[in-house]
């Protein structure tokens, strides 16, 4: 079937390293990737499948902290598990440990051509375009962190991360957004060709409460399966929240699975997720 072969090539392709794209450096340590993040003051670790129990579990917890206490640049560890790994315990552990849940989403992936054959278009009175100014790159981003209810600090730095990828390697992504008739971002979203394998990867879609129920969500989606198209990508993925997934399933993804976000803070005083 469609979900279990995407499933297969979801854990062949996108998983462990690919996910460290963007890191300033990558540990390995055991079977996870630990990628430091000095800006965002972050840790975060992933991995490919694989099997573990017992004791052997605690001691890599256990490691992957004390790699996080060492980094001074980093105040909070986020660690991402997908429900269909074989360590049903490792949540638990996690927890043991003072790892809190943050959140969980779903994995939705396609086919690009499903997806563009579910695209009905720009609503009238919008403008789509890809963001190509650094200009356009902040308007983008920055309408992301509002709707997402990030800090203004937190934005900032999202801007200047985005625009840093941009100067160093502008082919890796491109943002979209769609403009209202005054000209103001009303919806925006990024797609990332992730090198070496068949998928793009939609992230950061967003759109301001006053232009939501008029298809702009999934107009930008259908801009983006086109621009994975024209990057010869085969497949579509995306990791959303339950408001979003009925969007994404009637643009013609399907749910693979879900990834659930926990959160180690090293400092039990504070509060800080990202």
């Amino acid at each position: 079937m469609l979900r279990e072969r995407l499933i297969a090539m979801y854990d062949a392709q996108l998983r462990g390293d690919p996910e460290m794209y963007d890191a300033p450096t990558v540990t390995t340590i055991g079977p996870v990737f630990v990628g430091t993040f000095p800006v965002r003051r972050r840790c975060f670790v992933t991995y490919p499948p694989f099997a573990m129990a017992g004791s052997e579990v605690d001691d890599l917890i256990e490691e992957v902290i004390a790699h996080a206490v060492a980094h001074r640049c980093v105040d909070h560890i986020k660690w991402k598990l997908r429900e269909h790994d074989p360590v049903p315990e490792l949540l638990q552990r996690l927890r043991e440990h003072g790892f809190i849940v943050d959140e969980t989403e779903t994995v939705l992936a396609g086919r690009v051509e499903d997806v563009i054959g579910c695209d009905p278009g720009v609503p009238d009175g919008y403008t789509t375009e890809r963001a190509v100014t650094e200009l356009a790159l902040r308007q983008a981003e920055r309408l992301a962190g509002q709707v997402f209810g990030d800090s203004p600090q937190r934005i900032r730095e999202q801007e200047d991360e985005l625009i840093e990828r941009c100067r160093d390697a502008p082919e890796s992504f491109e943002m979209w957004l769609a403009r209202d008739a005054e000209g103001s971002v009303a919806c925006s979203g990024r797609v990332d060709f992730v090198d070496g394998t068949d998928f793009a990867g939609l992230w950061g879609g967003a759109c301001d409460r006053a232009h939501r129920g008029r298809g702009l969500y999934r107009a930008l989606v259908g801009q983006r399966a086109r621009s994975a198209q024209a990057r010869g990508k085969r497949y579509i993925q995306v990791d959303c929240s339950e408001d979003s997934r009925p969007i994404l399933e009637r643009a013609g993804l399907i749910p693979i699975t879900t990834v659930t976000a926990v959160i180690w803070n090293c400092d039990p005083k504070t509060s800080h997720v990202g």
